[in-house]
């Protein structure tokens, strides 16, 4: 049974403010970095003054590991960028000081794909082990789609990729989302976003690694 749960490079709000966001932010486009300083205000710096930004931390992987229950995170609300760089400040901090690096008790990967995966096989649907255990094959069961989805955005924001930007549309069990993921000079970041005209909380979602960078991408934004 096919699942329509998410499309990537689906239109999003940033196509209401640029012609094409896919070049807006580009090394070659002319006025690159007012694109990026819109980009920020509408999707990251907005939110976090109307108290509605959550930032998402996650490390655990490395090494080229993918492993589900490797994937560790950390959530916080920030309401300035004072508050979000005490939290870049928490993490130098536990890293020089070779300490455990904050984490929630959540699971963001293995107990979804758990879930999802006794869902399915209550229903009658027969999975195979490699079905259950390589991402690429999650879609073949409800909320599989899902999970690789995110999988991917992790994976991404870990590993780093090429394109500078890319829109997604993706259904969660929490409602509908868009998904904006930047790779850039400056940074590597996504913001988790409800759909155009809904309400909620949009999420700024990061590897450890990026944090300083995208603080300073944020704090020359909110300068200009």
């Amino acid at each position: 049974m096919p699942y329509n749960e998410a499309k990537e490079h689906a239109p999003g709000r940033l196509h209401a403010i640029f012609v094409d966001p896919y070049s807006a932010f580009d090394n070659a486009a002319t006025e690159r970095l007012l694109h990026l300083r819109v980009a920020t205000e509408a999707l990251i710096l907005g939110p976090m003054r109307h108290g509605s930004l959550v930032l998402r931390v996650i490390h655990g992987w490395e090494n080229g590991s993918f492993a589900p229950a490797a994937l560790c995170h950390s959530d916080y609300r920030p309401r300035s960028l004072a508050a979000l760089r005490q939290v870049a400040d928490d993490f130098r901090q536990a890293f020089e000081r070779q300490q455990p690096l904050p984490r929630d008790t959540t699971s963001l990967l293995a107990e979804p794909l758990e879930q999802a995966i006794a869902a399915a096989e209550a229903s009658g649907q027969a999975l195979d082990e490699e079905t259950r255990t390589i991402p690429a094959r999650w879609p073949a069961f409800k909320q599989g789609l899902t999970l690789y989805t995110f999988f991917k955005v992790y994976h991404r924001l870990t590993y780093s990729e090429d394109d500078p930007y890319r829109s997604i549309y993706c259904q969660t069990p929490g409602g509908p989302c868009e998904i904006h993921e930047f790779h850039l000079e400056e940074g590597e970041f996504a913001v988790v976003t409800p759909r155009e005209g809904d309400g909620g909380d949009s999420m700024l979602l990061l590897h450890e690694s990026q944090l300083a960078s995208v603080l300073t991408l944020l704090e020359d934004s909110a300068r200009k």
